[in-house]
């Protein structure tokens, strides 16, 4: 048996274990790349009764053109999991966030965002709200130590942080950052401008296969010139990209979640291509961590309908 179909297998038996005792957050695909299969619920006729009724019945997937699973349903997430829930947001080097915002929406995730480095004590005050933080890094540093010490207890309290960085130099409080935090760091200028897969074997390109972070994604846009994440005991990789730099990673232990990603023109720069809203919204909703939290996150619709399922 191939690595490739062993794991899709494992990754369904997990699927299946793990959804029987999720709440109501996840959707059923929580955690394969390419599920093969989804549930629908159609208008038939009764042969016996004749009377119209609702059925469930399963149908192959449908794919967009770039190969990922069409539809929301398919999202790490069920759309409006995480509303009344805040993504803040620190953007030091300046482009249109409409798109991300949007898909965040999406979700339930309100969007509070800083052009610039705000006041310290402003960032305790936001942060006293949010649910998490992206921070997207300039060339120049422009978070101070008492910036990063705000952020690294607001980490340390469990709220997921996403460091997002560029080619070089674009990544000068995104180091700063992910050094504090967990010793990461980025470098280097790498011209990507492709989509990549799913990574079949070690040493090849592509997306790591049937994480959450990765649901319903077969290929992603991996930006267009990218660093690459260093070797760090911590962080796991999530993304290669096309010249096999590992562009995405991410930690997840003690009760914290992190990703450091080198590719932050993937949020403003061929948004519709491959993958790159379904994998921002996975990614909000992976940092949720609705593992520590609980029902405490998700809607109140989704616990109380979760409730009287049980």
């Amino acid at each position: 048996m191939n690595r490739r179909l062993l794991s899709s297998l494992l990754s369904a038996m997990l699927t299946l274990l793990f959804c029987a005792d999720a709440s109501a957050q996840y959707n059923r695909s929580a955690g394969q790349s390419a599920p093969q299969t989804e549930t629908v619920r159609v208008m038939k006729k009764n042969a016996q009764t004749g009377a119209e009724e609702y059925r469930d019945v399963e149908r192959k997937v449908s794919k967009d053109r770039y190969g990922n699973v069409s539809g929301t349903q398919h999202d790490l997430a069920v759309d409006g999991a995480f509303e009344g829930q805040t993504v803040a947001v620190i953007q030091l080097y300046a482009f249109p966030f409409d798109k991300p915002r949007e898909a965040l929406k999406r979700k339930g995730f309100s969007v509070y965002r800083w052009s610039g480095a705000p006041s310290v004590e402003e960032l305790q005050k936001g942060l006293q709200k949010a649910n998490q933080l992206w921070i997207i890094s300039d060339s120049t540093r422009q978070l101070s130590d008492a910036h990063i010490s705000a952020i690294k207890n607001f980490y340390e309290d469990g709220h997921g942080v996403y460091i997002w960085g560029d080619n070089q130099p674009y990544y000068a409080d995104a180091n700063a950052v992910a050094q504090a935090l967990i010793g990461g760091s980025m470098l280097g200028d790498t011209m990507g401008d492709k989509p990549v897969g799913l990574r079949e074997k070690d040493g090849t390109p592509g997306l790591v296969p049937d994480h959450l972070l990765t649901t319903g994604l077969e290929h992603i846009y991996e930006g267009i010139t990218i660093a690459t994440i260093q070797p760090n005991a911590k962080l796991k990789p999530l993304i290669y990209g096309s010249a096999n730099n590992l562009v995405t990673a991410y930690y997840e232990g003690e009760g914290k979640r992190l990703i450091l990603d080198g590719g932050f023109t993937r949020l403003y720069n061929k948004w519709d291509t491959a993958g790159t809203g379904r994998y921002v919204v996975n990614a909000a909703a992976w940092l949720a961590n609705y593992e520590r939290f609980g029902d405490a996150i998700i809607a109140k619709k989704l616990r109380k309908d979760d409730a009287e399922k049980k």
